[in-house]
Order: structure tokens, then sequence, then C-alpha cells
């Protein structure tokens, strides 16, 4: 049986087979494509098995068990790979740690956009709260032209993200939350190891998120002197980039809703 949810393909079948344990278990073309795929099998015995396959990896040899350090590493790279691989995640990192002006400031906002959508990932993958993946990808595409707007404005303008940036960014971070939860839901997670996938897959998330911290403040600390000095028209080149880029996003998406 084949069904099409939300982007995501799931085949079922079932299979009269001898011993599984120990043969390799793949998808085939898979290593041509960019999707992760994850797997399960049910044993008569009632044993169960799963694990995701990337193009990378795209055959898995069925083990005797499964241990708890294979499924946090499978669920671990998936959240790095996400991230790290999510430009519109990433552009709105970007946009809060050029609008920040102090360490303070950026380390508090970060925090706060990183609680927000660890909340919301946790209670969609738990099914506590649904939201339209579309509708999710839309309003995120708005956040991030939100916060161009308010790069393109002078330091000292008095704004609700600028007087409140912890409460706003952490509200933004729910939106992104749930467009976590939906790349997730594509992939599946392993039932009987919800709890640890959901929290490797987090774990993940910020790790790569970090790492793109890391290396945009470095960027940052290069070019920054040079915006200073440079005629505003270049100065503001950033703040236009970011919002060209997330309005795009959001007419696109838009089309593909209506």
């Amino acid at each position: 049986m084949d069904s099409i949810v939300a982007g995501g393909a799931t085949q079922r079948w079932t299979a009269q087979c001898g011993e599984l344990v120990g043969t390799r278990i793949g998808v085939e073309g898979l290593e041509r494509s960019r999707t992760d795929t994850i797997v399960r099998v049910e044993f008569r015995d009632g044993r169960k098995w799963s694990a995701v396959l990337s193009p990378d990896e795209p055959e898995r040899i069925i083990p005797p068990t499964v241990t708890w350090l294979e499924v946090a590493t499978d669920y671990g790279v998936i959240g790095f790979e996400h991230v790290i691989s999510g430009v519109d995640h990433l552009l709105f990192v970007l946009g809060l740690l050029l609008l920040m002006p102090t360490a303070r400031l950026r380390v508090a906002t970060i925090s706060a956009f990183t609680l927000g959508h660890s909340v919301t990932l946790a209670f969609a993958v738990l099914g506590f709260a649904r939201v339209p993946v579309g509708l999710i990808e839309l309003t995120i595409a708005a956040s991030i032209f939100v916060l161009a707007i308010e790069l393109a404005r002078a330091p000292d303008t008095s704004s609700a993200l600028r007087r409140h940036p912890w409460a706003m960014t952490g509200a933004f971070g729910l939106l992104h939350g749930f467009g976590f939860a939906g790349a997730l839901g594509q992939i599946g997670l392993p039932q009987q190891d919800l709890a640890l996938a959901l929290g490797a897959f987090n774990v993940g998330i910020e790790l790569g998120q970090l790492a793109f911290v890391v290396a945009a403040l470095a960027v940052i600390s290069l070019i920054g002197p040079i915006l200073r000095l440079a005629p505003s028209a270049i100065a503001s080149l950033p703040s236009y980039v970011i919002g060209s880029t997330a309005a795009y996003w959001f007419f696109d998406r838009l089309a593909s809703l209506i």
C-alpha cells in the first residue's frame, strides 16, 4: 500500500522470507536522490528494527539488536545536515547576528530562538500541535522579511524587535520549530525510541546552528569594520539581500499554497 502525505511517501508491504538478521536491505536509487528514508522491519516474534537510509548510505545490514548509540547518531546527523542545508533558517540566524550589536544580546536572542524552535519541534512531533507545512513555510519567509526590514532601519529606531529581542525571536523560533517538525515528519521516527531520536535530532540541529554561528561571526568580525566605513548604500546591502530573498520565498510559497 502506497500513500503520499505532505510531501512524504510511505510504502508498506508484507514479505515472506527466511532469516533477516545479517541480510542487507536498502532503497534502490536512493544514492541518486537528496532524500533520507526511514525503513522499519517488524519480526513475527514482535521485535522491531528501524534505520535511516541516506544517499551516502542507501543500504544497511539488519543487526540482531539496535543500540541507543546507533539511533542517536543517525538522528543527530540528520538534524545537523538538515539545519546546515536549511538556507531560510540560516538566513534568519544571520539576520539576528547582524541586528544585535553586542555579544550578550546575540547570545540571548539566539538562545531564545533555540528555545522556541525546540519547544514547537517537540510539541509537533509528539502530536500536541499540528500546523499545515505550507502555511509554516510561508510564515517563516515572512519572519525573515520582517527581520530584514529591521536591519534596514537606523540602529536607534524603536521597534518591538529591538525593545524586546528575546520575546520576539522566541516567537519566531516557534514558527521555525514547526518547520523542523515538518521535515522530520517526512523522514519518520522509530516509535520504540521516539524520545531518543527526537532529542538526538534536536541536538544535531543545535550543533549545526552553533557551527554556522561561529563561522558567521568570524566573517562578520572581518567585514563589519569595512561596512561601517562604507557608504550607506553598501552598508545596507546585507539587509536588502536578505529581504529580497525572503520576499521571493514568500510569494513563491504563497503561489504554491494558492
